[in-house]
């Protein structure tokens, strides 16, 4: 039994600084540092700050006055900001840049006149962090069948923005059918150059092998398109650590792919590359 590993697995580029951030800022004020949710969908990963004092909650008024807060890599809404401020708290902001270009491209259409449209899951964090941006007026389209249930105006003026974990392919179906129903519409493709990547890298793998395992978070909405995709290929296991893995699933297979999401810490993968490597 071999494992492959996709080109692109593991924490990107936006998850690695706002876990050094938050790293450093618990070493500094393990008494009282708060995150404003989890700082990453990785329950293992979270634990580990939080027995270093880290305290998770889900809303700002849980958190007292002259305390520090971390904002996640996922990113706010402006009231927090306003609300953190007022009551006097540190702000470490971990939001991911590419995430706050889609807030400043928000923020700034929005005051221009346009419309909202995020292309995305309502229910993630993000994405209700940059509804934030535009006074929780967007249009949120998760899917094709959301599309068609929405009127939309061919007289206002729309500004299009994406989650940045959400699939391709989906992103540039939504903007085909925006395109023939909307005149007036500023498209922004802003998904993440590491999704795209990681999504590509997977697809290729899994062309590739006998059966993919996806590691990651079951919350993590990037880690859950990977699983998506590799499903349309091979049969595929999703985990969140190598405990979830059972020897009679995998001895039918010879060549066995590995991805994981970007919240996923290399010292899972790890584990479960030397599980698999065991058998």
């Amino acid at each position: 039994m071999k494992v492959k590993i996709a080109k692109n697995a593991g924490f990107c580029f936006g998850v690695k600084r706002a876990m050094k951030m938050a790293w450093d800022e618990v070493e500094q004020h393990s008494d009282n540092i708060y995150a404003l949710g989890p700082i990453i969908h990785n329950k293992q990963a979270v634990s580990k700050y939080e027995e270093k004092g880290l305290k998770t909650v889900e809303e700002i008024e849980n958190i007292p006055s002259q305390n520090h807060m971390i904002i996640r890599s996922h990113g706010v809404s402006e009231e927090i900001y306003t609300t953190a401020k007022n009551k006097d708290i540190n702000v470490v902001d971990t939001t991911c840049p590419f995430v706050k270009k889609i807030h400043y491209i928000v923020r700034d259409n929005y005051n221009q006149g346009y419309n909202i449209i995020v292309i995305g899951d309502k229910n993630h964090p993000e994405v209700i962090g940059i509804n934030g941006w535009c006074n929780n007026s967007a249009i949120i389209i998760k899917n094709i069948e959301d599309l068609n249930s929405i009127e939309l105006d061919s007289s206002y003026k729309y500004c299009v923005v994406a989650q940045t974990t959400i699939n391709l392919d989906l992103y540039k179906n939504i903007v085909e059918q925006l395109s023939l129903k909307l005149n007036d519409i500023i498209f922004n493709n802003t998904i993440c150059s590491a999704t795209k990547v990681r999504q590509e890298a997977a697809k290729e793998l899994s062309n590739e092998v006998d059966c993919m395992i996806v590691v990651g978070g079951k919350h993590s909405s990037n880690t859950q398109k990977l699983v998506q995709i590799c499903k349309e290929y091979v049969p595929t296991f999703a985990i969140e650590t190598c405990d979830e893995l059972a020897i009679e699933d995998l001895k039918s297979y010879s060549l066995i792919g590995l991805t994981a999401g970007a919240s996923t810490p290399d010292w899972i993968i790890k584990e479960v590359i030397d599980f698999v490597e065991s058998l």
